[in-house]
């Protein structure tokens, strides 16, 4: 299962019970933070999460309130004795901005491992994860995330015993391991079945609608998305300054086929999102408007 935790919704700038933007992904005992903006570490705190985990970080784009948190929170994992590598993920430029920032925290006890994205799509397996980034459309470079937790197919015992491979390989087979024993070699397609369907997290902000967000987020279990305007009428602001509205939201939510939509990234003046919630439902309805703090569990399906 996938622990999902939107820490942080505000875009721009904080304000009283926002803080800014912020995604906290858990699998498998390890962490996954997706931008880190002021209030981070606050917004962490108030959620009850903690900081040692946390082995990957995916930036979206280089605007402070993505990324103004980041400087105080590596002080954080490092003053929490963490010597386990960090790997940071992002577009092209981070290990110089990243060390830039680090002025103020000059010596860390643990390494940092920068991943720069230089094309318009990139995949890269980490400790479970499936991290998927795509090219947005924004007024700096700017990337959006889909976060894969594949699943494997079932382990035929019938099939094995009619094989007659020996109890003990079974482990091996199950975690993809070929076997020999007594010189037969036994392989896992031989008693695996086909992969089956796995959990899979879509995440943009600071964006125009684009074709790339639509791919990425087609039939996801959970998409989450920039609604920094709750309003129709600031369609035309929307455009300029290249974000997105409720409305726009939710349809590349419904063209995508996702099961469930989390708007997030409002804008300062968006004081109660709620107010425009149901204009987005009557395009998609499984729209959800969220707080800081807003959490949820993805499950594989129960077969």
């Amino acid at each position: 299962m996938l622990d999902v935790c939107l820490l942080g919704t505000g875009g721009m700038m904080p304000i009283p019970h926002r803080w800014l933007t912020s995604l906290l992904l858990r699998y498998n005992g390890s962490s996954l933070l997706i931008d880190c903006g002021e209030g981070t570490q606050v917004a962490m705190k108030a959620a009850g999460q903690s900081f040692k985990p946390i082995d990957v970080i995916c930036i979206t784009h280089f605007h402070a309130d993505h990324i103004s948190g980041l400087p105080g929170f590596l002080l954080t994992m490092g003053n929490a004795d963490r010597t386990e590598p960090l790997t940071m993920i992002g577009p092209r430029g981070l290990e110089r901005l990243v060390n830039s920032l680090r002025v103020i925290a000059p010596e860390l006890p643990f390494d940092i491992n920068f991943i720069e994205l230089c094309n318009p799509n990139e995949t890269i397996e980490i400790n479970g994860y499936v991290i998927e980034a795509f090219k947005v459309n924004h007024a700096v470079l700017c990337y959006g995330y889909t976060v894969r937790i594949n699943r494997k197919g079932k382990f035929l015992v019938e099939r094995a015993k009619e094989l007659n491979i020996p109890v003990t390989c079974w482990n091996k087979l199950q975690h993809g391991e070929a076997v020999c024993v007594d010189g037969a070699v036994y392989t896992p397609d031989m008693v695996v079945g086909a992969e089956r369907k796995g959990i899979k997290l879509t995440y943009c902000t600071d964006t125009r609608p684009t074709s790339s967000i639509t791919e990425a987020a087609k039939n996801a279990d959970l998409f989450i998305c920039e609604g920094m305007y709750g309003e129709n009428d600031k369609l035309a602001k929307a455009r300029e300054y290249k974000h997105m509205t409720f409305a726009e939201a939710a349809g590349i939510a419904k063209e995508s086929g996702v099961k469930k939509m989390w708007l997030t990234h409002y804008s300062p003046s968006l004081v109660y999102p709620k107010e425009f919630l149901q204009a987005a439902r009557s395009i998609f309805s499984e729209t959800y408007v969220c707080k800081d703090g807003e959490s949820t569990v993805l499950d594989f399906d129960k077969e």
